[in-house]
This record gives structure tokens, C-alpha cells and sequence, in this order.
């Protein structure tokens, strides 16, 4: 048996297992069934949960930060961002997350806050690394609990948000709706070298392709409620200016928009981590990928793990398979066309709550099955 090398590049599967612990499984099953070959794990993000684990990961120096913030329900969590060397002397930077601060993971899910959960934390902890006098700050937003618009993350950084009588509006999307001025005079400046926000999605702010309709059910926004976030949103947008039509801005709800406002750049969130990586390089010299991630669905394909990683694997002309946690009905049969082959952890385990309830065992359980395909290969 000829002996191939294996790149395992996936996301984490989110609510169930990070990616590296991902990575790993997948690693134990295929070396499981081929035990000659040589496996290679660069776990991916793409600006949600596990993005501070990937550039920790993959920049030697790099320093974890210890704060504590407002969670998105107002109770304190104790989280970090990362801080990695001036390599070419022009100062360092600060990697912020916002899941690990305002993130959904941070609520049950019979707690989630619709209208009352905020980013005030991921502002806080912006703050934090502004003080501690970084350079350049790059901003991962996947994964909000809230559709404030980043209004919780803007207070935190110095901005107000006023009613008709001048008073502060309620945190949330609650208060959107009643904003009718803006005082950025507080706002706290970009750091010399600006912000670089990783964002895995295009959506715009406003509308049925906006954050409120998309996104918010996910955030337990009841259909009766997507209407009214949305007017709230389109208000904000109305007094803060910008453009709430450009690609990302209706990331986690919305927050990509206020980091426009503030000045900050919107990148491709798994682009910029792969770049970061190596994964190209990788990619070349490797005779098949393993990507992945939690939910493979309609969204998947507009800035997500899996797609980026085929696509640079079709460059490199590796093939590539896919492992999800579950590959949702509404996934076109052209969205799989560029995998080798694809495995379902729910279908492998029989059910969802049986492939959550030990992820490990069934990602070990999906490389042993790949790699016995590529043995019979």
C-alpha cells in the first residue's frame, strides 16, 4: 500500500467540538485503517469560534491575554484575545474574537436573548487590546449571540447612542428602533495600522438577504420578530450613515456594519487564516484534503471553511473530502460536486443527537470510512 500524505483542514464543529479536536479524531480514524501514511492537521477558522486557537496555533510567539467582559447576557465572562509578535517591526497585533466574548455558545439554548443580547464584550475586550498599545488589531465575527448592529461593541469603544430626549437607548436590538442620534465623539480612533475584520459572510445589513431575516432565527428571533429587527437596523443605518448594502455588513448581526463605520477592513474570514496557515503550500504537496465543519448547508457556500478549502485544493489539484456534523437539505447537488467524496456524522451515527453526543468517536469512525475508500481506491 502506498503510503499518501493526508491534510486535515477543518473548522470546528460548532456546540459539539473544536477544530483541532476535530482534526485530531479525523487523524486517529484514517491512521486507524492506513497507518503508513503521513497526516498533516492545520485546523481552519474563519472568523467564528476557534479563530483565536488557529493564529495562536500557527504564530510562533503568540501570547493569550486574559480579560474579563460582559457576556451578551450581561453576566461576566472570562475570555481572551491574542497577541502576536511585531514580526516586521511595525508594532504588534491584537486578534480579537467576538464568539469567545458575545458569542451564541455563550447562552443555552432555552436562553437566548433576541432582542436583548449584545456585543458589548467584544467592544470591551477591543478596548483592552487598544490598551495594551497593539498596532493593528484583526477582528473575527462569527458566531454573534445578538443583532444589535454592533451598538453594544460601539459603547464599549466610546460611542452613544441617544433617543429624542437624549438618553441612552436600551442595549440590543431592542433599542434600534428608538436611536436618534449617534455621538461618535468618544469613539476611540483605529490603531495606527487599522483593523482587519474576518467575516464568513457576505449578507448585507437591511432587508430579506439581511441580518435580521437570516440570521436572527438562529439567535431564537420569532418569525413576528424579523420585521421589527429589520426596521431597527434600517434606523441605525439612517443615523450612522455608511453603506449597509457592502458584502459582510450584515455579519454577526450586524456587526459587520459598524466595523465599517468605524473603518475597519472586511476580508474573507477562512482566506485570511488559510494565508496565515499555509494551507496552499500544504494543499500542494498533499495527495488528498479532509475539510469540514458542523452544519454543511445553503450558507456553507458563501465564505465558509469547506468552500474555501476546495477551492484551493481544486487549484492545487487535490482532491478533497467533506465531513459534517450534518450536509442540510437544502444543499444543491452542485455545492458537492467538487468533493471526492462526503460523509454525514448523522447519518454515520444514525442520529443528530447521537453524532453530538460523541463527535469524537464519529469523526474517528468518518476517517477510518474515507480511508478505507481510498485504500479501495
Amino acid at each position: 500500500m502506498t503510503a499518501r500524505n493526508i491534510v486535515i483542514a477543518v473548522d470546528s464543529f460548532k456546540g459539539t467540538i473544536g477544530a483541532a479536536a476535530a482534526a485530531g479524531a479525523l487523524a486517529r480514524g484514517w491512521a486507524a485503517a492506513r497507518p503508513g501514511d503521513e497526516i498533516r492537521l492545520l485546523p481552519m477558522a474563519d472568523g467564528g469560534e476557534g479563530t483565536l486557537d488557529a493564529f495562536a496555533a500557527a504564530v510562533p510567539g503568540a501570547r493569550r491575554m486574559p480579560v474579563t467582559v460582559t457576556g451578551p447576557d450581561d453576566h461576566p465572562v472570562d475570555a481572551s484575545w491574542v497577541l502576536l509578535p511585531a514580526g516586521d517591526g511595525s508594532g504588534p497585533t491584537g486578534v480579537v474574537e467576538l464568539a469567545s466574548t458575545s458569542g451564541i455558545e455563550l447562552l443555552s439554548p432555552d436562553a437566548l436573548r433576541p432582542w436583548d443580547a449584545h456585543t458589548r464584550g467584544f467592544g470591551e475586550m477591543i478596548a483592552a487590546a487598544l490598551d495594551h498599545g497593539v498596532a493593528r488589531l484583526v477582528l473575527g465575527i462569527g458566531s454573534s449571540a445578538s443583532t444589535d448592529g454592533g451598538t453594544g461593541m460601539l459603547t464599549a469603544l466610546g460611542a452613544r447612542f441617544l433617543d429624542d430626549r437624549g438618553r441612552p437607548v436600551a442595549p440590543g436590538a431592542r433599542g434600534l428602533a428608538d436611536i436618534a442620534r449617534a455621538d461618535l465623539t468618544g469613539l476611540r480612533p483605529l490603531p495606527p495600522g487599522g483593523a482587519t475584520v474576518l467575516s464568513d459572510v457576505t449578507h448585507g445589513l437591511l432587508g430579506p438577504a439581511g441580518a435580521a431575516h437570516v440570521f436572527a432565527p438562529q439567535k431564537g428571533a420569532a418569525p413576528d420578530d424579523l420585521p421589527r429587527m429589520d426596521a431597527g437596523l434600517t434606523r441605525l443605518s439612517t443615523v450612522l450613515g455608511g453603506d449597509p448594502d457592502a458584502p459582510g455588513s450584515g455579519a454577526a448581526g450586524g456587526s459587520g456594519y459598524a466595523l465599517r463605520v468605524w473603518g475597519a477592513d472586511l476580508v474573507p474570514g477562512a482566506g485570511a487564516v488559510a494565508d496565515l496557515i499555509g494551507l496552499s503550500a500544504a494543499l500542494d504537496a498533499a495527495d488528498l484534503v479532509l475539510t469540514g465543519e458542523g452544519s454543511f448547508d445553503g450558507q456553507s457556500a458563501a465564505g465558509k471553511v469547506p468552500t474555501h478549502v476546495a477551492r484551493l485544493a481544486t487549484d492545487a489539484a487535490t482532491p478533497v473530502a467533506l465531513v459534517a456534523g450534518r450536509i442540510a437539505d437544502d444543499v444543491a447537488v452542485a455545492d458537492l460536486a467538487g468533493f471526492a467524496a462526503s460523509v454525514s456524522l448523522t447519518v454515520l451515527a444514525g442520529s443528530a443527537a447521537e453524532a453530538m453526543a460523541d463527535a469524537a468517536r464519529w469523526l474517528a469512525e468518518a476517517g477510518a470510512s474515507l480511508a478505507r475508500g481510498a485504500t479501495d481506491a
